[in-house]
């Protein structure tokens, strides 16, 4: 390969280069290409002995012949042990992305149930990310809508508020969850400190798996109430014990002899896998989840499964068990790794009988039918791509779609949208938000908001990847708006010099209805598409989705400033003195208008404080 007149070296004779320089340390290596991008990360007991199997041809199946052809250079990092060198490997292969490799795609938290420890009245609540709180934590669940059901099925059988402090505190009457007996209102005094503690101690031995005695105790209550003729009480606790019941109905497989483990199954099918993971805690299935890594056409299941644990566990807690489908090459060096993470023994199993062995079977068909279905759905996808090319004569089939939307009430709680879709269909982790800042915007400027929103999206991609090399440029633009939006952003674009971007502005005929859009491209005739064609379905339903997710962006900031009064932005002011003056004055505006000795008498007001807030509503004028 040639550069500038030089001769650039690939392939085994610089492989082979290196071999003067290597001992036998572990550690991991890294091969580049003749333009220093990674193509492959590894680990090695023996750094040299594993560079020398790379440095001789004729061994290697194609996929790994290609990339000892593409290798111009390799890096090297040496470690004290392999375990260091595994896991220096799969944060390399996260943070480097190599082409070579087995890449899990997919890096989304799970979320967990927390019962609060910071009061009297403990809140049980849905909790993601960092367990910077204190508490009891369960988890993980598989998805939200898992943590959802059992929260709803929770606050039925234990009556555990799920509102926050500041809510509880502000209650003087019970609030709906209390009519539909999913609360027992502790914030007005409908249960005692003591019972209220004794539903909490019920709820977190159901989550960590001792529930028989639960139902037993309940049982005796309901018993007793009905003896002492409290016919309400013995009737609020069979409500109890029958919704424990369904519970423990509806939470489907519940392994015997299975406490805290993960299920990991495995599938392969032309050149594409899917891992199914199930989550075994506390002897309950808290569900699962499907991951489609991204694997080349020769890779063996073995070295997928064994790049997915480390990559899964990465920045995750394993439980002390990993049952497997398949074997994976280093079972003891991984064990041993995650171990080592989290300073506690972890076993890999890959059963062939009994109970564990039939939890991996419904795992393995799981992954069967989940990658059957997003095989099928990626044809679908990349026929109707092909179809989008031809109709709009686009360069070519685009692998990254952005769709742009704006959403406001007569300019008020203004968003952008933008939503992507590629080859998988809908990327909704690549789903992004705007909230319009412009100033100086008329209340209502589609066309405004559109250039504010694209603006900020283009300078962000040339700060970020000017060299279009990490896939986050789109390939198309779908605006929804006709000529005027489509000359709004067709500015932009040439400002930025991304004017080789094909953009399509998506409006509705003449009478509005849906089947009849109108599409509009720079410099092109206003052109339509089929009522029935394929791809005019496929831009509405791109179109729509942007819609739905602006909408949602819109509600959800909307909602956030209902609870907004102009006491927010007052200096010192927080929520339990924002309570006390309202509490005091009736509203807001009242505060606002209230003299400085009436603001030095409210509880928990100091004299500084009532002038800061005095001077905050008088100084405007």
């Amino acid at each position: 390969m040639s550069d500038g007149g030089n001769i650039q070296l690939t392939g085994y004779e610089v492989i082979h280069g290196y071999l003067k320089t290597l001992d036998g340390s572990p550690g991991v290596y890294r091969m580049l290409d003749s333009e220093s991008r990674v193509l492959y990360v590894g680990k090695a007991r023996n750094l040299r002995a594993r560079v020398s199997n790379y440095s001789r041809p004729g061994s290697h199946s194609p996929r790994i012949a290609r990339m000892i052809d593409n290798t111009a250079s390799m890096m090297f990092l040496t470690t004290k042990t392999e375990t260091e060198a595994l896991l220096l490997e799969q944060n390399l292969i996260k943070q480097l992305k190599p082409k070579f490799n087995v890449l899990l795609r997919d890096d989304k938290s799970f979320p967990n149930i927390l019962v609060t420890r910071d009061h009297d009245y403990p809140q049980i609540k849905k909790h993601r990310g960092a367990k910077k709180e204190k508490g009891a934590y369960y988890g993980p669940f598989a998805s939200a809508g898992a943590v959802n059901r059992t929260l709803n099925q929770l606050q039925r059988v234990f009556l555990l508020r799920d509102c926050t402090n500041a809510q509880f505190e502000s209650r003087t009457r019970p609030c709906l969850q209390f009519q539909i007996k999913r609360c027992s209102a502790p914030c007005v005094g409908k249960i005692s400190a003591e019972e209220y503690r004794q539903t909490v101690d019920d709820a977190q031995k159901f989550l960590s798996g001792k529930s028989t005695g639960i139902q037993t105790r309940l049982a005796a209550e309901m018993a007793a109430a009905s003896e002492e003729m409290e016919f309400e009480r013995a009737a609020a606790l069979r409500d109890r014990i029958k919704a424990l019941t369904q519970v423990q109905t509806t939470q489907g497989i519940n392994p015997k002899g299975v406490t805290e483990a993960d299920i990991i199954g495995l599938h392969m099918s032309d050149g594409q896998a899917c891992v199914q993971v199930f989550f075994i805690r506390s002897g309950q299935n808290w569900g699962n989840h499907d991951y489609y890594p991204r694997i080349g056409d020769d890779v063996e299941a073995a070295e997928v499964l064994e790049a997915f644990i480390g990559q899964f566990y990465d920045q995750r807690d394993p439980p002390p068990q990993l049952i497997l489908s398949h074997e994976i090459e280093n079972p003891d060096l991984m064990a041993d790794a995650l171990a080592t993470k989290i300073n506690r023994k972890v076993e890999l199993l890959v059963p062939q009988r009994g109970e564990k062995a039939e939890l991996v079977d419904g795992a393995l068909r799981n992954a069967r039918e989940s990658l059957a279905r997003k095989m099928a759905e990626s044809a679908t996808q990349t026929k109707l791509l092909k179809g989008l090319t031809d109709a709009f004569d686009l360069p070519r089939v685009p692998d990254r779609i952005e769709v742009y939307d704006n959403s406001h009430i007569q300019g008020a709680f203004a968003v952008g949208a933008m939503v992507v879709a590629g080859q998988e269909g809908m990327l909704k982790s690549q789903y992004r938000n705007f909230n319009i800042r412009g100033d100086d915007l008329t209340p209502g400027d589609d066309f405004g908001m559109m250039k504010e929103v694209l603006t900020r999206r283009f300078k962000r991609l040339i700060k970020e990847d000017p060299e279009r090399k990490e896939g986050h440029w789109p390939d198309l633009l779908l605006i929804d708006g006709g000529a005027g939006q489509v000359s709004a952003v067709r500015d932009i674009m040439r400002e930025y010099g991304v004017e080789d971007i094909p953009m399509i502005g998506v409006a509705k005929g003449e009478d509005r209805d849906a089947g009849k859009e109108e599409f509009h491209r720079t410099g092109r005739p206003v052109m339509a598409l089929r009522h029935n064609d394929p791809v005019l379905y496929f831009i509405q339903r791109m179109r729509d989705e942007a819609h739905r997710f602006a909408i949602g962006t819109h509600r959800a900031k909307r909602a956030k400033s209902v609870g907004a009064t102009p006491l927010d932005d007052v200096p010192g002011v927080g929520a339990a003195r924002k309570r006390s003056l309202l509490a005091h004055f009736g509203s807001a505006k009242a505060v606002a208008r209230a003299n400085l000795q009436d603001l030095k008498a409210v509880e928990g007001v100091s004299g500084a404080l009532a002038e800061t807030i005095y001077a905050y509503f008088h100084e405007k004028g």
